[in-house]
C-alpha cells in the first residue's frame, strides 16, 4: 500500500511540473526569452536556479556516500568545490559577463578571439554536457526504477520525455520557476527525514562520537600527493564549472547585474549548507543500519528510507530526490541545445534568421540534444564516469580561454587555441598514463602554458575593450 501511496505522489509532481512549464511557456515569446528568460529574473528565482544546477543525485547520494566512506576530506569536489565556483562567479564573473550582449561563451569568444575559437569551444562544451545529461536521466531512471518496479531503460525515457516536454516549452522560464519549487521540496524532504533519522540514532553528539579519529579533518596530510590530490578536488568544479554554459546561461537571465552577483554569493551558500543535510542524514544511516554499508554506498540513504521511514517520509524523500535530478537535467539539457543553435548550426546557414525562426531553431536543438543524451544513457558505457569529466575538461580546455579574455588583454586567438589544445591533450595523456600529480593540474598547467605561448606569438589585434564592455541588450 506504502508504495502506491508513493507512485501516486510522484505522478502528481510530474503533472503538476509539466503544468509549471506550459504556464511559464507565456513568458516565452522571443529567442532571449527562451535562452536566458529574457534577463528577468528576480534575485529569488535567480539564486535558486544558481543552486540548483547541480544540485542533484550526485550531491544527494554520491557526497553522501563518499562522506560516510572518507570523510570531510572526500567531499572537497562536491560540494565544497561547487559552491566555491558560485562564489568565485559572484566575485570576479558575474559583473563582466552580464554586462555583455551574448547568449554563449561562444558568442564572446567569437567576438573577443575568431570564429575558429568559438567553432572549436561550442563543440568541446556540446560533447562535455552528453555525458553530464545522459547521467541525469540515468539517475532519474535508476530512482524511477527503484520506486515503481518498472524497468530502468523505460524510467530513463520517461524522464528524458518529462524534462524535454517542460524544458522545450518554457525554456529558462521553465527551468528557472521549477527550479524555486524544487529547491522547497528538497529542503523541505531532507529536513523531515534530516529530523527523523536523527532523532532515533540518538542525537548529533552520539552520531559524530561514533565517527574515527581524522574523520572531520579539513586539511589535506602535509605531503605533495595528499596537497595536490586536494588542490585538484578544490578546483575541478570550483574553476572548471565557471566556464560551464549552464551557469553563463543562469547568470544572464537575471534582471540586473547587481543580481547575478548577489545570486550567486546566495546560490553558492545554499549550496553549502543544504548539501550539508543529506551527509549528516548519511552518517545517521550508517549509525542505524550499518549492514547497509555492504551494498552500493549512493543507495544508502535510500535504503535507509525504505526500511525505517514512513510514506509521508518516503514521499518527502523521494520528492526531494527526484526534484533535485530534474532540476539538474533540465540545465544540462538547455544550455549545450543553446551552445548548438547558436554556434554550431546558425552561423552555417545561408539566411539570416528572424526572432521567431531562432526559437524554433533553439527548441528543435533541445529535442536534438535531447535524443543523442538518452542514446548515451542507454549504452553499456559509464555514463557517470562519463559525467564525471564534464567539468575537467571545461577546466583544462575552457577556463584559460575565459579567464584570459576577460582580464588580460594581451590574450589572443591562437594563445586561446593553444590552450584548449595543449590542455585537453596533456590531462589525456596523463589519464591515460597516471603520475602523483592530478592529471586535470597538469592539464591546467599545459593550457596556462598554451595561451601564453600563442598570446606571445601572434598577439591579438583587435579592440579588447569594445568586445569586453558590450552594452547588454534592452
Amino acid at each position: 500500500m506504502q508504495e502506491h501511496y508513493l507512485l501516486i505522489a510522484i505522478v502528481i509532481y510530474i503533472a503538476f511540473t509539466l503544468l509549471v512549464g506550459v504556464y511559464a511557456s507565456r513568458y516565452v515569446k522571443s529567442a532571449a526569452d527562451f535562452a536566458v528568460a529574457g534577463k528577468r529574473l528576480p534575485l529569488f528565482l535567480s539564486a535558486t536556479t544558481l543552486f540548483a544546477t547541480w544540485f542533484g543525485a550526485e550531491t544527494i547520494l554520491g557526497a553522501t556516500a563518499e562522506f560516510v566512506e572518507k570523510g570531510v576530506l572526500g567531499i572537497i569536489e562536491e560540494p565544497f568545490g561547487a559552491a566555491l565556483c558560485l562564489f568565485l562567479v559572484g566575485g570576479f564573473f558575474a559583473k563582466r559577463l552580464y554586462a555583455m550582449n551574448i547568449l554563449t561563451f561562444g558568442d564572446y569568444f567569437k567576438t573577443r578571439y575568431s570564429t575558429k575559437v568559438e567553432l572549436i569551444s561550442s563543440v568541446l562544451m556540446f560533447l562535455s554536457f552528453l555525458g553530464w545529461t545522459a547521467a541525469q536521466f540515468v539517475a532519474w531512471g535508476i530512482m524511477l526504477a527503484s520506486i515503481t518496479g518498472i524497468s530502468t531503460t523505460l524510467g530513463i525515457f520517461i524522464g528524458a520525455v518529462i524534462i524535454l516536454i517542460y524544458t522545450n516549452i518554457g525554456g529558462m522560464w521553465a527551468i528557472s520557476l521549477t527550479d524555486f519549487i524544487q529547491t522547497i521540496v528538497i529542503v523541505l524532504g531532507l529536513v523531515f527525514l534530516g529530523y527523523e533519522l536523527l532523532t532515533a540514532a540518538g542525537g548529533i553528539s552520539k552520531v559524530v562520537a561514533n565517527t574515527p579519529a581524522g574523520f572531520f579533518d579539513f586539511l589535506p596530510a602535509p605531503n605533495f600527493e595528499a596537497i595536490s590530490k586536494y588542490a585538484g578536488d578544490w578546483m575541478a568544479i570550483g574553476l572548471g564549472s565557471i566556464a560551464s554554459q549552464d551557469v553563463l546561461q543562469r547568470i544572464m537571465a537575471a534582471k540586473s547585474s547587481k543580481v547575478a552577483v548577489r545570486s550567486s554569493y546566495i546560490g553558492g551558500f545554499m549550496y553549502l549548507t543544504i548539501a550539508i543535510i543529506p551527509l549528516g542524514i548519511g552518517l545517521c544511516a550508517k549509525e542505524l543500519y550499518p549492514e547497509l554499508l555492504l551494498q552500493d554506498m549512493q543507495m544508502i540513504l535510500p535504503s535507509t528510507v525504505m526500511k525505517h521511514t514512513n510514506t509521508f517520509i518516503q514521499i518527502m524523500f523521494f520528492g526531494a530526490l527526484l526534484s533535485a535530478i530534474m532540476s539538474t537535467a533540465s540545465s544540462a539539457l538547455l544550455a549545450p541545445s543553446t551552445v548548438l543553435a547558436e554556434n554550431l548550426i546558425k552561423p552555417y546557414l545561408k539566411k539570416e534568421l528572424t526572432d521567431k525562426q531562432l526559437l524554433r531553431l533553439f527548441r528543435l536543438s533541445v529535442f536534438i540534444f535531447a535524443c543523442i543524451a538518452f542514446l548515451i544513457a542507454n549504452l553499456k558505457t559509464d555514463v557517470y564516469g562519463l559525467a564525471s569529466y564534464a567539468s575537467t575538461v571545461n577546466m583544462v580546455a575552457l577556463f584559460v580561454p575565459l579567464s584570459a579574455a576577460l582580464f588580460w588583454k594581451r590574450a589572443s586567438a591562437l594563445g586561446a587555441i593553444l590552450a584548449m589544445f595543449f590542455g585537453l591533450t596533456t590531462w589525456i595523456f596523463f589519464e591515460i598514463n597516471p603520475v602523483s600529480t592530478p592529471s586535470l593540474l597538469i592539464g591546467l598547467a599545459a593550457s596556462i602554458a598554451g595561451m601564453l605561448m600563442g598570446s606571445f606569438l601572434e598577439p591579438q589585434k583587435l579592440d579588447i575593450k569594445s568586445t569586453n564592455d558590450t552594452k547588454t541588450p534592452s
